[in-house]
């Protein structure tokens, strides 16, 4: 993992490399805005109903004030993190969201961590200390993300494994060449569904236990087409599979259909 100024690049086990923008101080204080905006109403109406409930006075008063402040100050920020995949009304609303720092989703403990410390980032007054530790740091860092290992960063579309695959097998299909026989042949014949068939055959090719089921996938897929074995030989089967699924999506992407995602 390695850092800058601005992104934040995460190395896959698969040796895939994708970044997070990391978000600035400016936008973490307009979310942190709306978030406390919207705090202090919660916690408004919530004193109101608990007083106009109950006839506290003197050091009851006291304590249920402390009590529900730190309930408050505290349950909100772990409450929404956990329920909106670390994101907060304010965070939502700004487009940003807490991660841990090898990419991966927040859990239970590092939002507790983080908002836990944040009374002592509000030290001495105003975020004081909050304010300089995020100066001082490279990713804007306040004393929570620091103890508890997390950043926050621009919510962009996650990436998970499952896309990374996707897009590698994307570039893999688009950076194939096809033959130029292959591609005078009547792929238009063949379905999307015998297209994607044998692309999770690419997939899955080297897990697979029946050595003919590529054999078997370019006979049908040549019989479809009219194309005799002649024709096709000297072409090794993985090969072939994926020259005429490269060419049967170029051939979509031509026609406006559907693109190879």
């Amino acid at each position: 993992m390695n850092q800058s100024e601005q992104y934040l690049n995460i190395d896959t086990p698969e040796n895939v490399v994708f970044g997070y923008e990391v978000a600035g101080i400016a936008t973490r204080f307009m979310a942190a805005f709306i978030d406390t905006i919207l705090f202090l109403i919660l916690q408004t109406i919530v004193f109101t109903v608990v007083f106009s409930a109950f006839s506290l006075t003197g050091m009851a008063v006291a304590g249920v004030v402390a009590a529900l402040s730190f309930i408050f100050s505290w349950g909100y920020y772990v409450f929404f993190e956990m329920a909106w995949n670390g994101q907060t009304p304010g965070k939502y609303w700004a487009e940003l969201r807490v991660i841990r720092r090898d990419g991966s989703p927040i859990t239970l403990v590092e939002s507790a961590i983080r908002n836990l410390v944040r009374p002592i980032d509000f030290l001495p007054f105003g975020y004081a200390i909050g304010v300089i530790v995020m100066f001082l740091n490279r990713d804007a860092s306040r004393l929570g993300d620091l103890a508890a290992g997390t950043l926050v960063v621009y919510a962009h579309e996650d990436v998970t494994l499952s896309s990374l695959e996707l897009e590698n097998r994307s570039r893999t299909l688009a950076q194939t060449q096809v033959p130029e026989m292959v591609a005078q042949w009547p792929i238009e014949r063949l379905s999307r569904q015998e297209i994607e068939m044998a692309d999770q055959f690419l997939q899955r090719q080297y897990s697979l236990q029946n050595g003919n089921l590529g054999q078997q996938i370019t006979h049908h897929l040549l019989n479809k087409m009219g194309v005799s074995a002649d024709e096709a030989s000297g072409l090794e089967t993985p090969f072939l599979i994926r020259s005429l699924v490269t060419q049967w999506y170029k051939q979509q992407e031509k026609g406006g259909g559907a693109k190879v995602t």
